[in-house]
């Protein structure tokens, strides 16, 4: 999985994705700081499966703070988007092929309207965030477009004269986008378009088609930053009426990104994504240091419940692509043969069942799959059982 985090230059999207992964990105208030996309290691937050067994887990990946699992995701922060991307303005070529693989998109807007259509840092309210919503969906759908008008007349007679499918021959064209044959179904089918002649679909069933792809294939959540800023909380209240269709989730990136390298520098103890942190070692903390936590804590953990990256990243993984993560164990003994309890959580499209988990830990265990034990419950399940969020589960497999 790929969560790819887009918008304009200057709105904090870089800020956002270093404070997500920690990892170093160039953060400045100037167009095109992100010349190459960044890529890095976020963590996408669950309640902890050892809890349900009073124990404690050891994670191999990510880690756990107060039975608080963090499970690793890979995140890219991509070249900042201007209008025209699709025709290669600005950053827009390396951008739009950076985010062919991404599963979903965070796209980062300035809620406070300081920043203008090009990015550039002008008075906060002067600027309407919801063109930047707007422009983003039209850059996107135009890039879906272009893929699938080039060469499309040439394309559509060839499906005709050799009785092709029409949804397996732009399943194949568009895979690149990770379009599969059953989506492509659905999109014609929901636009009543002719399967049997292609060659005949105008350009604007062409447009649709591609939005409904680009849709269901590049679902996006906004994450509006600086909500810390005036008239930013005004500004999300608004853009929650006026977007219906999109999670529009307020959040600080600064703040965020502070509060996780005072925690690395054990200043802090914080959980990312929780209303308070405590001070570990304030005699270490500057007047100003200890000013900046305290104005933190007021205007944004206690006002806004979080800074809401961590809520952001939770909300694309688990509620847009409806993620499950699912924990290896046994019956008799949640310990590997190391001795670490639970160690491993793996994240697993929805609808998995059990035969599809037991090839995600290895192949074999799937070819010899023989049944399978919900841990919590001790019942013995099938390789069709579906699998449910935070389950632990057993694979029984023969040899």
């Amino acid at each position: 999985m790929l969560v790819g985090v887009v918008g304009k230059p200057s709105v904090g999207k870089s800020t956002f994705f270093k404070a997500a992964t920690l990892a170093d990105a160039e953060i400045a208030n100037y167009p095109f700081t992100t010349i190459k996309s960044n890529s890095g290691v976020g963590f996408v937050k669950i309640d902890c499966a050892d809890k349900y067994f009073n124990k404690q887990c050891h994670p191999r990946t990510g880690y756990c703070l107060d039975h608080q699992r963090f499970v690793p995701v890979q995140m890219l922060d991509v070249a900042g988007l201007v209008p025209g991307a699709h025709e290669g303005k600005g950053m827009g070529n390396q951008f739009l092929d950076d985010l062919r693989q991404a599963d979903v998109l965070i796209h980062v807007i300035d809620v406070a309207g300081a920043t203008n259509e090009k990015g550039e840092v002008i008075q906060p309210g002067s600027y309407d965030p919801a063109d930047d919503i707007k422009f983003l969906e039209v850059e996107l759908d135009l890039w879906y477009l272009g893929i699938l008008e080039k060469g499309w007349e040439k394309f559509a007679r060839t499906i005709v004269q050799e009785k092709q499918h029409v949804h397996i021959a732009l399943a194949k064209q568009l895979s690149g986008l990770k379009v599969t044959e059953p989506l492509v179904e659905e999109a014609i089918d929901t636009l009543k378009l002719d399967k049997e002649k292609p060659q005949y679909w105008k350009k604007e069933e062409l447009a649709k088609l591609a939005t409904l792809l680009r849709q269901k294939t590049k679902p996006m959540i906004i994450a509006a930053n600086k909500i810390d800023l005036s008239p930013g909380p005004e500004n999300l209240l608004r853009l929650q009426q006026q977007f219906p269709d999109y999670i529009i989730v307020g959040c600080s990136a600064d703040s965020e990104l502070a509060l996780r390298e005072a925690a690395r520098a054990g200043l802090i103890e914080y959980i990312p994504g929780e209303n308070n942190f405590n001070l570990l070692q304030e005699k270490k903390l500057n007047p100003r240091q200890k000013q900046a936590l305290e104005f933190i804590r007021t205007t944004m953990l206690q006002k806004f419940g979080s800074t809401g990256v961590q809520q952001v990243l939770d909300t694309a993984v688990f509620t847009l692509l409806g993620y499950l993560a699912i924990f290896p164990g046994g019956v008799s003994k949640l310990e590997d043969s190391e001795g670490h309890c639970l160690p491993d959580c793996f994240l697993l499209p929805p609808k998995s069942t059990a035969l599809d988990f037991a090839y995600k830990l290895h192949t074999d265990l799937g070819k010899n799959f023989i049944c399978a034990k919900d841990v919590k419950t001790k019942k013995t399940v099938g390789k069709e059982y579906l699998l449910k969020h935070r389950d632990v589960i057993e694979i029984v497999s023969g040899k």
